[in-house]
């Protein structure tokens, strides 16, 4: 039989797996939130096996984090990377772009990548358009079997990838590897989260 006790320590280490996970991605740029909780795990000097924590609870302990010791650097990040990703998104308003990831949900680390899904039907053509517009890219790996093709620019001070994925998808929800539905914003909408969080900074 569990015991409470059980119980409160378990929920205990999964919170310190967590914090330290957070930690490695609000600091050191981890993206991979398995690696991130793999290496806090070991950190903490924990042996393999050890139950770890959701992505939810170490998204939640990463705003915790950036809020408690990055607040001012945070917001300043989240607006430099959403007006970014807002002049990507309208070089390539022809692919239906859709900005996703942490600088939507404004949970961007140090390090984090701008990610824009774009929906085609030929990635080739894509790849065209960009060569047209002088912009250089590298093919990445895609990180699900969805994606048709990843773009990868580096704009001065951020990376910004462009995961392609075909027409018929762009009403399909995409979800999270933990299941959450991972949401994603038109232009239109970005532009207004850029003016709401100028409104909220404003003195």
């Amino acid at each position: 039989m569990t015991r409470p006790t059980d119980h409160r320590n378990a929920t205990q280490l999964r919170k310190l797996i967590a914090s330290a996970a957070a930690r490695l991605i609000a600091e050191h740029g981890f993206s991979d939130y398995a690696q991130a909780k793999r290496k806090a795990a070991h950190s903490l000097g924990l042996p393999d096996g050890t139950p770890l924590p959701e992505n939810a609870e170490v998204d939640n302990e990463v705003r915790i984090f950036q809020r408690l010791f990055q607040d001012g650097e945070q917001g300043e990040r989240i607006d430099h990377l959403r007006r970014k990703a807002a002049q990507m998104m309208q070089i390539m308003q022809r692919f239906n772009a859709y900005l996703t990831g942490s600088v939507l949900d404004g949970s961007a680390g140090r390090y984090a990548e701008i990610d824009i899904q774009l929906f085609t039907d030929s990635a080739k053509d894509v790849e065209i358009f960009l060569l047209n517009q002088h912009l250089d890219f590298a093919h990445s790996v895609p990180r699900t079997d969805r994606a048709e093709a990843v773009l990868t620019l580096d704009d001065d001070d951020a990376v910004i990838n462009l995961i392609i994925y075909p027409a018929h998808q762009e009403r399909v929800s995409f979800k999270t590897r933990d299941g959450r539905v991972r949401p994603h914003a038109r232009l239109d909408a970005v532009l207004k989260l850029i003016d709401a969080q100028n409104t909220a900074l404003a003195p």
